[in-house]
């Protein structure tokens, strides 16, 4: 995603517009030329290539539109490393006591870094050279860390990423957000929920399987706290929805007028039918958590006749539905569902139990972190119809199964 700095739109009347790049040759140049940028950097530092970058701008007015590119091959296919024989603070500690033994640097400054290169070759076993030393000294500053890894995008994925940071900038100051999922295939709603619950969106949820559903998400500018992170989680939830095929979406905003510094409505609204946007998420992945993932590998160890399966049907609940971890099966019929709470907010574990409480599922078993500090947030167990697992780091099968038999 782009930072709000190189986001760019224009108003129409309320309705936000975002940048958008045309797959044309002239974007298709700037994004080469991009890529082609950091081919050529990989094994140097940073400041080097944000140096070579800055030389690309020149004065051309649509500087923010290649520093955006840049910035989505900096953070999303790039890996940056601290590369020192030491770990630089440890680095910087060694050759600074060494020097205070002897006569004032720069006189001695050679005889420094031959003797704490003469020292780590011994400790580490390995030739060290005072260049790596030099080098590694201050390492861990951000425009000395070197681009190791480097993945290109093909230039038109490149573009796509940058017109879905776009829209998704939108949503770092929308204080309501409307998403009307029309009758779509029942895996496109998993997922979309899944989505939902892995970002931990506060949201209302109206509406079937069979008819579609109405989404209703609190966005950032709505909290009595503005928050970034919030802003982030939701504009991350964007790619995820269109991998549903049909589906639209109006998002009221709160954005600063750059002049005056009054805060204005705005409106944004897509659909589906008309949406030009691309996702890069894939289509779906096992589990939303290590915690799920530690105890399905951990189950398929045990000595049970349970049956763990993972794709479990929707379960409506007031105001919102669910879509339990995992569902055990036994071969004489009998079913539960199984929901892993883990590491969540107060306001998300507030709503959850309160849905929980309130609806008509007596075979849900909840698996609880004993990390939670539920008396912050405001939640009783004492009046629950569902069967209880406390857990520490892990959920064990043997819990599970205590509950069951």
């Amino acid at each position: 995603m782009l930072p709000s700095d190189l986001l760019i739109y224009r108003q129409n009347g309320e309705t936000v517009v975002p940048k958008k790049l045309p797959l044309d040759s002239r974007s298709i140049g700037l994004a080469s030329d991009r890529i082609e940028c950091f081919q050529e950097y990989v094994g140097k530092t940073q400041g080097e290539l944000n140096e070579q970058l800055a030389k690309m701008e020149g004065d051309s007015p649509d500087y923010r539109v290649k520093r955006g590119l840049a910035h989505i091959l900096r953070s999303s296919f790039s890996t940056f490393e601290i590369v020192s024989p030491l770990e630089p603070p440890e680095l910087r500690q060694t050759v600074f006591t060494e020097a205070a033994k002897q006569t004032p640097i720069p006189k001695n400054r050679s005889q420094v870094l031959d003797t704490i290169s003469h020292k780590l070759t011994t400790k580490l076993n390995r030739k060290v050279p005072r260049e790596d030393i030099e080098k590694g000294l201050y390492a861990d500053l951000q425009e000395n860390r070197i681009l190791t890894e480097f993945d290109p995008p093909i230039p038109d994925a490149l573009i796509h990423r940058y017109n879905l940071s776009q829209v998704q900038g939108i949503f770092y100051r929308a204080s309501n957000i409307v998403i009307n999922a029309h009758r779509n295939d029942p895996g496109e709603y998993k997922l979309l929920f899944r989505y939902l619950k892995l970002f931990q969106l506060m949201s209302y949820i109206e509406g079937d399987s069979d008819t579609g559903f109405t989404i209703t998400l609190d966005g950032p500018a709505s909290l009595f706290k503005a928050s970034t992170r919030y802003g982030l989680s939701l504009a991350k939830m964007i790619p995820a929805l269109l991998h549903v095929s049909k589906w639209s979406l109006q998002a009221k905003l709160q954005q600063k007028d750059p002049y005056s510094g009054n805060v204005k409505a705005g409106r944004f609204a897509i659909e589906s039918d008309r949406c030009y946007l691309v996702t890069h998420y894939p289509p779906g992945k096992p589990y939303d958590s290590m915690l799920e993932a530690s105890f399905a590998k951990s189950w398929a160890k045990a000595k049970t006749e349970w049956r763990l399966e993972r794709e479990v049907d929707l379960v409506p609940l007031p105001g919102s539905v669910m879509i339990p971890d995992f569902r055990l099966v036994h071969p004489d019929g009998r079913d539960f569902l199984l929901e892993i709470v883990g590491y969540w907010r107060p306001e998300y574990l507030r709503k959850k139990f309160y849905q929980v409480k309130n609806s008509d599922v007596t075979n849900l078993i909840l698996a609880v972190s004993e990390r939670l500090n539920l008396e912050k947030a405001g939640v009783s167990f004492t009046d629950l119809p569902n069967r209880v697992i406390w857990f520490k780091n892990k959920l064990q099968p043997k819990s599970v199964l205590q509950v069951l038999e």
